[in-house]
Order: structure tokens, then C-alpha cells, then sequence
């Protein structure tokens, strides 16, 4: 089970430099049901994701680079690159910083994973977070890989 929330962002971090980065680059076979193969360093998978904004059902399947590079260029719409950013939080929660590259250039999302619900609802957005987009479905990679 996948509970996060999503935030714009009013800044970024100072020192951004200093944590840990990793480059992402993601096409989406179908966007309901979500599948996803996705590109995170040197490491493929294909990701199925069940319905909801807050929570829903993930599903991570290891692929090889052969594998992943033949399913990409099947992927319909636009193939999102993004460098991710894993910043410490309150509470043992990792910020996951997505500053979008290519076609989404500009764009800067925030997404915090919680372990249940209860997090999720109780947590206090960081003084850098802008507005809560959990529940605005123009923010999700799989609605940006439709956009003409």
C-alpha cells in the first residue's frame, strides 16, 4: 500500500547539493490501471498502481535494462525525466523532491510517504511546501504522460 501526499513548492531547499539524487525517467503503458516502467539509475522496474489519491495498491516488478528500454518505447504520451531529491523530514519521513526536467521543465513536486493514514492526515507541512495537491489529479506523473 502507497500513502503519500503531494505539494508544490515555494522554495527549494537551501544546499540541495548535499542529499542524495537519483535520476528518473518513466513511461506509462496505461494510466487506468496505472503501469509504469521506470527508469531510477541503473535500476528497471514496471510498476502497477491500483485506484486513489492518497493510498492505493503498488506493485513494483524488477526489469532488466533490455527489458525496461523495449517497454518504454511502447509507453503512450509524454516520457517523464525528473531528478529526485531524498530529504530527511519530521518523524523518520523522507521528503521525495522531483524537480522535473525536458517537457515538465519548471515543475517541482514534494511527496512525503506515510506508514498509515493516521500519519498522513496528522502531518504539518514543511515552511518550504506551497499548496497540498494530494487530491489534484493534474499532479500525477501518469496524468502529466497524457498532456499534448
Amino acid at each position: 500500500m502507497e500513502i503519500e501526499r503531494k505539494f508544490t513548492v515555494k522554495q527549494l531547499p537551501a544546499k540541495l547539493e548535499n542529499y542524495p539524487c537519483r535520476f528518473i525517467e518513466q513511461g506509462y503503458l496505461s494510466t487506468d490501471p496505472v503501469v509504469r516502467v521506470r527508469r531510477e539509475d541503473d535500476h528497471y522496474y514496471m510498476t502497477y498502481k491500483g485506484s486513489g489519491m492518497l493510498a492505493r495498491e503498488e506493485y513494483n516488478l524488477p526489469l532488466t535494462e533490455s527489458s525496461y528500454q523495449h517497454l518504454v518505447s511502447k509507453a503512450d504520451g509524454n516520457i517523464i525525466t525528473k531528478r529526485r531529491y531524498l530529504i530527511p523530514a519530521t518523524d523518520g519521513l523522507t521528503v521525495e523532491l522531483d524537480i522535473f526536467e525536458g517537457r515538465f521543465e519548471g515543475l517541482v513536486i514534494a511527496e512525503v510517504e506515510f506508514p498509515t493514514k493516521e500519519a498522513a492526515d496528522a502531518f504539518k507541512p514543511l515552511p518550504w511546501f506551497a499548496e497540498d495537491v494530494t487530491f489534484d489529479r493534474r499532479y500525477h506523473n501518469s496524468y502529466l504522460s497524457g498532456i499534448n
